[in-house]
């Protein structure tokens, strides 16, 4: 029944404010000051298109009932949501998104799967024709990659024991390749045969294949490219999202599939420049997890500082540039980081924040750990912004960085990590390391920064280490 006497053209009016939302609102999540009205924006976005999808013909046939299961799930959802959302901390927040990226997949594919069972039911006729078929099958496919995909990410991520060894596959791309042609054969016979008994075979082999390729394509992917991989995953959920709007014939999802499916891969690429990877051997390579041996000629014992000399060094500095790294998410160390710099900004000292595009476990890590301390947004600065001022900056502390700040990427042509981006804080005049200990990053590679004549080593917990300067700048 047509409630409203125009409710098709009142849905596709509906559909073009919930496309241009989510444009508005992906526009503004690229710059840090405008993330959060660009996240309640596209938010709007998503409840008008929910609201569209509701007072649509037939979407409900079983009327009230249908209406209220829906309303439930919704008011469900949203309590955990905003549970969840209070209760994480920052440091679990890449897991978090891990999961989410997980979640739309699966809702893509459940999507697709519901279609199906409509179909074999003879409740609709849409996912007859081949066209609509095949996409449907490709929600599938992509969908269920993206979530156990996702769910080995959050595996890693949260560092779970079976993780704790890099996982090897023998023969991975001949692996890979086998299951997928074993997805696209299950479209194939769907294709084929939309509502017989060979059709619902060919779904079978396809949401099976497409669940074992999402784990042993992220599986051997090491720890130290998952924020990469994260926002690869991300790329895949909105891409299932837009292929699920064909099969049920909904624009404002293929809309917003798109445009997460774009954004995701863009920022992909962005990533895999900032490692100097390319996203073939990311995804195809073998990179073995390598140990740099030490340098010709005897080994240099860092030298460490106390925490009463540091503060020493830090009261006569004029310009100081502190760089993050995950060590800083795990100390929790940020709110601390933020008295600090109120110290130095009371001492007359220009503070600044030099963030690598891949500095901690997701893209933007840092910057989001940063503004929850209330940082200032003009304070965080890029590599590439701070980079030509470092050779004048007289002190710069690096927290819990590693890889990031590994000179070997800009001198030394055997290293793995040579031509890969980074802060290079090795220039500075002075530079604090905190770290608890003398351990390599992700890369396991040796870090020459640590031993340099102009490097001090200050172990221990970051929180309680910068907690202890602010205290000198008190006493």
């Amino acid at each position: 029944m047509d409630l409203f006497g125009f409710q098709e053209y009142l849905c596709i009016f509906l559909y073009m404010i919930a496309s241009v939302l989510f444009i508005m609102g992906i526009k503004k999540l690229g710059k840090a000051d405008t993330a959060r009205s660009g996240n309640l924006m596209s938010s709007i976005g998503m409840l008008i298109a929910v609201i569209s999808v509701l007072i649509s013909q037939d979407v409900i046939p079983s009327g009230a009932l249908g209406y209220g299961i829906i309303a439930g799930a919704i008011v469900v959802g949203s309590v955990i949501g905003f549970i969840w959302s209070k209760k994480v901390e920052m440091t679990g927040m890449p897991q978090l998104v891990a999961l989410f990226n997980g979640f739309g997949g699966l809702s893509s594919m459940l999507v697709a799967i519901s279609q199906y069972l409509a179909l074999r039911s003879g409740s609709t006729r849409i996912g007859s024709d081949a066209f609509t078929s095949i996409t449907m099958g490709l929600t599938i496919v992509i969908g269920a990659v993206a979530f156990t995909g996702s769910l080995i990410a959050w595996g890693k991520l949260a560092g779970l024991k079976i993780f704790k060894k890099p996982i090897s596959l023998p023969g991975k791309n001949i692996i890979n390749s086998i299951i997928l042609v074993v997805a696209v054969a299950g479209i194939g016979l769907y294709t084929y045969d939309p509502t017989g008994n060979i059709g619902f075979i060919g779904i079978i082999v396809t949401t099976a294949a497409s669940l074992i390729l999402g784990v042993t394509l992220v599986i051997t992917i090491g720890g130290g490219d998952m924020p990469v991989i994260i926002s690869f995953l991300n790329a895949l959920s909105g891409l299932a999202a837009a292929f699920a709007g064909f099969p049920i014939g909904n624009t404002v999802l293929i809309v917003s599939g798109c445009l997460v499916g774009a954004s995701g891969v863009i920022l992909t690429l962005i990533m895999c420049k900032a490692m100097n990877r390319t996203f073939y051997s990311l995804l195809f390579k073998s990179v073995a997890k390598k140990k740099s041996s030490a340098a010709a000629g005897e080994y240099k014992e860092p030298r460490a500082m106390s925490v009463e000399d540091a503060y020493l060094v830090l009261e006569a500095a004029k310009n100081v540039v502190i760089v993050p790294g995950y060590g800083m998410a795990v100390a929790q160390a940020q709110h601390a980081v933020k008295e600090l710099c109120d110290k130095l900004e009371d001492n007359g000292t220009e503070v600044n924040f030099a963030i690598h595009p891949v500095a901690g476990r997701m893209p933007g890590h840092m910057n989001v750990l940063l503004a929850e301390a209330n940082v200032p947004y003009e304070m965080l600065k890029t590599s590439d912004d701070m980079n030509p001022q470092m050779d004048n900056v007289d002190v710069a502390i690096v927290i819990g960085a590693n890889d990031v700040v590994n000179p070997s990427a800009v001198d030394d042509e055997s290293s793995p990590l040579y031509g890969m981006p980074i802060v290079e804080a090795f220039r500075a005049r002075t530079v604090f390391v905190l770290k608890r200990g003398k351990g390599t990053g992700f890369s396991g590679i040796e870090n020459p920064l640590f031993t340099n004549d102009n490097t001090a080593m200050i172990y221990g917990d970051a929180k309680q280490t910068v907690s202890s300067i602010v205290s000198e700048f008190d006493s």
